[in-house]
């Protein structure tokens, strides 16, 4: 494990919570970032949370795109928003088609359980952030916090009452859910 310097941790999807979702993305010219998350998560990181991206890409498993065209949308995402190559302390991107068990692929939430090892967080400090349920769903599976982000798939009212049940927060979008959670405990 390495050295504790930040218990807290934000786990954030990036197709509809950091970047437009676009139905299988490959082409980083198709890319669009969404307003105020580069803002937000600089204040985030500011008062000392560690960013973590757990991002699913079954398009790799389909067929659909290639490793490489993963990674040239996250380069293009990172040069939009002016952040550096290691903004993020980790990034896992799961290939895994949804019938695939056993891997990366979110709701598993073994992407954030060996985060917890490596970085030594405090789970009750760290949240997973996104647009679909399987992005709280891995964080409560975790013993971590839950958001939904209204910035992609749409937040149906039978979605909007589990959310509620399971003590998982709604908001508008990244920034919202920083001046109200993140900012307002500091």
């Amino acid at each position: 494990m390495s050295e504790i310097k930040n218990q807290k941790a934000l786990f954030l999807d990036r197709d509809g919570t950091l970047i437009r979702d676009a139905h299988y993305l490959k082409d980083p010219g198709k890319l669009e970032i969404i307003d105020s998350v580069g803002e937000a998560l600089m204040k985030v990181k500011e008062v000392g949370y560690q960013l973590f991206m757990h991002t699913n890409q079954s398009g790799i498993a389909r067929g659909y795109y290639e490793w490489e065209d993963v990674y040239a949308c996250n380069r293009k995402m990172h040069q939009d928003f002016g952040w550096p190559e290691n903004f993020f302390s980790e990034v896992c991107i799961a290939p895994e088609s949804p019938d695939h068990i056993g891997g990366y692929r979110k709701p598993s939430p073994r992407f954030e359980h060996e985060m917890i090892q490596k970085f030594g967080l405090d789970p009750a400090q760290c949240w997973v952030i996104g647009d679909k349920w399987i992005d709280p769903q891995t964080g409560l599976d975790a013993g971590m916090r839950g958001c939904l982000v209204r910035t992609g798939k749409p937040i149906d009212e039978g979605l909007s009452l589990l959310a509620q049940e399971k003590s998982v927060p709604v908001y508008q979008d990244l920034n919202e859910f920083v001046n109200k959670e993140i900012l307002l405990d500091e």
